[in-house]
């Protein structure tokens, strides 16, 4: 898979690691910008599956780490969900300013909920696709089990997240109450997929359920069968890739449809 490595700047003048994947002839029929999961980071396998299904049906795909993570510079406890949309924002203007701006808007768990919210702020975006996203970002305290009240009490915890330790202030869960999922969802006016596993762990299929509620009408949803939350199988990442490369195509580029 041919690629770039690069970074841009984000609202608070940090610079953010991100990479292009290119089709194989380097003229894309349509950009899309890729929202990774919670505490994740661009690298995720996941991530380079789907990257790969879509770039075989020539579509570039931009994959960046959020702030404070990855190769992404600042402190990680400093970010809340507010911040994650912010940086989607900056990634699909430096988009629009060195190549073009993204039509699809793909995000994964967390990173689903930061697309629908940041849709409505990025003017090339045709069509949103999320992965085992949560109806609500408040769902993200799940995560934290008893953390969260230590983080509610003294300020600020270190949490075990998949094995590695990340610092959780206040204010990120203060931000996720501020959050109005659903307003986003009802006026997001762009045409939505959302792929969900019934035995999703993590987020459960009730999450897809309430978006697709939400939502109006383009919207379509596709079962995931048994893949796990972060799509570890890399069959089951294959298969959502070359599912959103088939959905998108109507919408895309000489094939979007008329309203």
């Amino acid at each position: 898979m041919l690629f770039d490595k690069l970074h841009f700047t984000n609202a608070a003048g940090q610079r953010l690691a991100a990479r292009i994947d290119w089709p194989d002839e380097k003229q894309p029929v349509a950009y899309a910008l890729f929202a990774h999961c919670f505490t994740c980071s661009q690298n995720l396998k996941a991530a380079a599956h789907i990257s790969r299904a879509l770039t075989a049906e020539g579509i570039a795909v931009f994959r960046f780490d959020f702030t404070g993570l990855g190769a992404s510079e600042g402190d990680f406890g400093d970010t809340n969900f507010s911040s994650n949309v912010e940086d989607l924002v900056a990634a699909a203007d430096y988009m629009t300013a060195n190549h073009q701006g993204p039509e699809l808007l793909i995000g994964h768990s967390l990173g689903g909920a930061a697309v629908l919210q940041a849709a409505a702020r990025i003017p090339a975006s045709v069509a949103v696709i999320t992965i085992a996203a949560p109806a609500d970002p408040n769902h993200v305290k799940l995560a934290l089990g008893d953390s969260k009240d230590i983080i509610e009490s003294r300020g600020e915890a270190n949490v075990e997240l998949a094995g590695r330790s990340f610092k959780i202030k206040k204010q990120f869960l203060d931000d996720l109450e501020s959050v109005n999922m659903q307003q986003s969802i009802q006026n997001l006016r762009r045409a939505l997929l959302i792929l969900h596993a019934p035995t999703d762990g993590i987020v459960g299929i009730d999450n897809a359920a309430r978006i697709f509620k939400a939502a109006r009408h383009p919207k379509s949803f596709i079962s995931l069968d048994k893949a796990d939350h972060l799509l570890m199988n890399p069959r089951d990442s294959r298969y959502a890739g070359s599912l959103i490369a088939t959905w998108a195509s109507a919408y895309i580029g000489a094939n979007r449809l008329t309203e």
